[in-house]
């Protein structure tokens, strides 16, 4: 809404307007689960091709790039569904304005893709249809660089989420944290679900990895729920939502028990008993659970009227 403009300099001065309602919803929260995904099994994936090449190297050659490229155009698409004029997109890529963190986001996004791409081919054709690919000796120098390019890609939306205007629950620098958690937790559990015949030796550290993961996400919530309300009175008004005879309460605990608390206890009792058997239901846990976490975590800042 114009209030009014100085003539001297042609500045139009606004009035920020509450929008009574929530904007970022659903979308914005598969958005984000499938980053982590897309993101995760890039860093596990390099992780497992660095230290345990010889046992399951071809394997998660084969499926790393192809599961990373499936979830990235997911977020990708749902990312352009949720803009407002979805078919100015390519303004960002003629008429680029590198100070917005969505900008330097979708650039960063796209070109990801588009390595994980080149990598999903290479892997395709050498590994499932046994063919020659010219293109092999690349697949290890595009890795290298498509690992550097998924830390900020995973990260850069904590920076949108920060900017949001008076939604103090959104802190960057925590949930900078929390998009790396959030790859590390998915990443983890992937390869869980789809090693089921790897050593126990393979299975152990991704266990140790999702394991750590999943209780440092949950000792950030569990900061923010028992002492957010220090910070400042609206993020106390906003942690109502999930305390006691909130409305979303339920969800906020089942997404901790789901997502962090559960897989943890199966990763103890495999570790402590050498077997293998709990950790593909700790994978397939986590996966879930961090999708219920993330909604409910990105839905109730906006449930408080801004005026």
């Amino acid at each position: 809404m114009v209030e009014h403009t100085v003539a001297a300099t042609n500045a139009i001065v606004t009035l920020d307007v509450p929008i009574p309602q929530v904007i970022w919803g659903w979308m914005i929260t598969l958005n984000m689960w499938a980053k982590s995904i897309g993101t995760g099994v890039i860093f596990v994936g390099a992780y497992l091709l660095a230290r345990y090449n010889d046992r399951v190297g071809d394997q998660v050659k084969l499926w790393m790039p192809i599961i990373s490229f499936i979830f990235l155009n997911i977020f990708l698409l749902f990312t352009l569904l949720d803009l407002h004029q979805p078919l100015r997109m390519w303004h960002i890529f003629f008429y680029p304005h590198f100070t917005s963190a969505i900008t330097v986001g979708a650039w960063m996004a796209t070109v990801f893709t588009g390595i994980i791409f080149i990598m999903a081919v290479i892997a395709v054709k050498k590994y499932l249809l046994k063919k020659e690919c010219k293109l092999e000796s690349l697949y290890n120098p595009l890795l290298k660089i498509a690992v550097v390019l998924a830390v900020p890609v995973t990260m850069y939306t904590a920076t949108i989420m920060g900017e949001a205007t008076a939604r103090e629950l959104w802190q960057t620098p925590t949930e900078l944290v929390q998009m790396i958690l959030a790859a590390l937790l998915t990443g983890s559990a992937v390869f869980l679900i789809i090693g089921g015949k790897w050593s126990y030796e393979v299975k152990r550290d991704l266990a140790i990895i999702l394991g750590v993961s999943a209780f440092l996400s949950f000792t950030i919530y569990m900061g923010e729920y028992y002492f957010g309300h220090m910070k400042s009175e609206e993020v106390a008004a906003i942690l109502q939502y999930v305390k006691e005879n909130g409305v979303y309460h339920v969800m906020f605990w089942a997404g901790q028990w789901i997502a962090f608390i559960i897989p943890m206890i199966l990763v103890y009792f495999s570790l402590k008993s050498r077997s293998a058997s709990l950790l593909y239901l700790a994978g397939v846990l986590a996966i879930v659970g961090l999708y219920i976490t993330k909604h409910v975590w990105l839905i109730i800042p906006q449930l408080l009227p801004l005026s």
